[in-house]
């Protein structure tokens, strides 16, 4: 089949977020055709290229979202009017969904589908404008998008958060959906576009999927949603210096984007059970849902999972990017705990800040481990005799993530905020025994193989560290659990597989949207199967007959049916 793969700010560009897993599928995924078309995130990410493309990838197409040159295009007054009513009810359906700064992802309930409707058809109606008059991005920067904004708050019954939305909020959020809905103008919806696809496989949610809902309203092309973060946790997350207006605007398109995304699509995938729940929270139908854990590559790990003597009995290990949300300061604090009763115990820091937010925060840490331990210091980046060490993964004493765990007895976790935990997957390929702070997918992916205490306790964290530390036939126990967990769930082979099947599930429920030709490009025999002839929908059940009523049958559709 043709599947066209939908990426943002990721594959196939060097160093793009979930860029891996992508490249991982599609290599996987041999007998499959891949179209790629791929949002990019900045001129560096551009200048950098792409990775090396697989054979099976026929083309790839990208876009950018981070800029957006003045596509040149003059409305005329019929297409104004056009502009001004869709414009004007995406901007009414937003101010009736904006609730003061907390999601309102509703169910599927008669009073959310009006709202609902209303959503995608000012949606479809923009795209449909775009493709009749050329592009969007003149109109979206226009002031009639923003007094369009400004009727719909301070129309009756918008709510106070809406209605207290200043000028310099109204430019903010206009601003905002105009990079939003770039997408729309796309030359890609076409029949040699993607038309010809016989899936969309969109790696994100949001605006990642837009092109695949136009995909579906333009051609009927099956959805397919995988997220291993949910876009509207993020916007929480990331947007907290933003006014009570701005951040509830911008929250309702997000959730209003996010339940279309989840209603068109045949499926719905998630990384884990914690973004499956965001996902159900914002409106996706649970029959849709599916989990599928993220491929990781256990080949690197092999030699220390298969060498548990490789160790450290007295070192604990810390990997990942130093930054505030991996609360170092409490696991700090919970080393100093653990000294205590454990006077030979080291721990071993290791991974690189991320910008000048992680450089600050791990100059904080290094200043606090000083102070901690007055007695060893010594040099800017080490204390005492090696008790704390804060080192760099991919020096020459940690080249690789594999070295950095074989360092040590005990992996310890210590976040505040944590999605799927990469790391602490790779401590359990490596067969080591884990201690980690009970957020994000951290108690899913870990399962009964690891200790798991409250987040910011280091008296919690202290005390199991302590427990494995003196306990080397529990670590061993648990770190051979862990590793057989691992190899059973979260391998490469295992994610491919769960997508080839989904697809395969997919497109034995859709019709055949284009004659199949062979080589010669005449039409293929026997392609159509006898069940297409009959009639309606062959794969449904038959209707239940009511007695005294004759029950009409549809007349057969003209598309073919897989």
């Amino acid at each position: 089949m043709r599947i066209g793969l939908l990426t943002e700010r990721g594959y196939p560009y060097v160093g793009g977020e979930g860029g891996l897993w992508c490249d991982r599928l599609v290599r996987g995924l041999g007998r499959h055709e891949f179209d790629v078309y791929a949002f990019s995130g900045s001129a560096v990410q551009e200048e950098a290229g792409w990775v090396p493309l697989p054979p099976q990838v026929g083309r790839v197409r990208t876009a950018p979202l981070w800029t957006a040159e003045d596509d040149g295009v003059v409305y005329g007054r019929r297409a104004r009017r056009r502009f001004s009513e869709h414009y004007g009810e995406l901007a009414a359906v937003l101010c009736a969904a904006a609730a003061p700064l907390a999601p309102r992802p509703e169910p599927a309930t008669s009073d959310a589908a009006p709202e609902a409707d209303r959503f995608a058809t000012a949606l479809h109606g923009l795209a449909e404008l775009a493709r009749d008059e050329g592009g969007l991005p003149s109109a979206l920067r226009s002031d009639i998008a923003v007094r369009a904004l400004e009727r719909a708050c301070r129309a009756h019954g918008a709510p106070r958060t809406a209605r207290e939305a200043r000028v310099p909020d109204l430019l903010a959020v206009a601003a905002y959906l105009e990079r939003a809905l770039r997408p729309l103008s796309l030359d890609w919806y076409e029949e040699d576009g993607l038309g010809a696809v016989d899936l969309c496989h969109a790696a994100a949610g949001g605006v990642t999927a837009l092109p695949g809902l136009l995909a579906h309203h333009f051609f009927g092309i099956p959805l397919l949603v995988t997220e291993y973060g949910v876009r509207l946790r993020t916007h929480y997350l990331t947007r907290p210096d933003s006014s009570p207006a701005v951040r509830s605007l911008l929250a309702a398109f997000q959730g209003r984007l996010a339940a279309e995304v989840y209603r068109r699509a045949a499926f719905v995938t998630a990384g884990n059970t914690h973004a499956r729940r965001w996902q159900e929270r914002c409106g996706a139908d649970r029959a849709k849902l599916r989990t599928v854990y993220p491929g990781m590559d256990a080949e690197p790990f092999a030699e220390v999972g298969e060498s548990p003597e490789r160790t450290d009995p007295h070192t604990l290990v810390w990997v990942g990017r130093v930054e505030p949300a991996k609360d170092l300061v409490s696991l700090l604090h919970a080393f100093a705990e653990i000294r205590k009763e454990e006077p030979k115990t080291r721990l071993r820091i290791v991974g690189s800040p991320s910008g000048p937010e992680g450089a600050a925060y791990l100059g904080h840490c290094t200043a606090l481990a000083a102070h901690l331990f007055p007695d060893e210091a010594e040099g800017p980046h080490a204390v005492g005799d090696n008790p704390v060490s804060f080192e760099e993964l991919g020096g020459p004493d940690v080249p690789t993530s594999a070295d950095a765990h074989a360092c040590g007895a005990v992996t310890v976790l210590s976040s505040v905020v944590e999605g799927f935990p990469v790391g602490l997957v790779e401590a359990m390929f490596c067969g080591r025994a884990t201690v980690s702070t009970d957020v994000g997918a951290v108690v899913e992916a870990v399962g009964g193989t690891g200790l798991v205490v409250p987040p910011r306790n280091p008296r919690a964290l202290a005390q199991a560290c302590v427990s494995l530390l003196r306990d080397p036939g529990r670590r061993a126990r648990l770190g051979a659990a862990a590793r057989a967990r691992a190899l059973e769930l979260f391998t490469v082979d295992q994610n491919v597989a769960a997508f080839h099947g989904i697809y395969l599930e997919i497109v034995a429920r859709v019709p055949v949207h284009r004659l199949l030709l062979d080589d010669t490009g005449d039409p293929l025999p026997f392609a159509t199967p006898a069940e297409v002839h009959v009639p309606g929908h062959w794969s449904d059940p038959p209707p239940r007959a009511v007695p005294g009523w004759a029950v009409d049958t549809p007349a057969p559709a003209t598309r073919t049916a897989r």
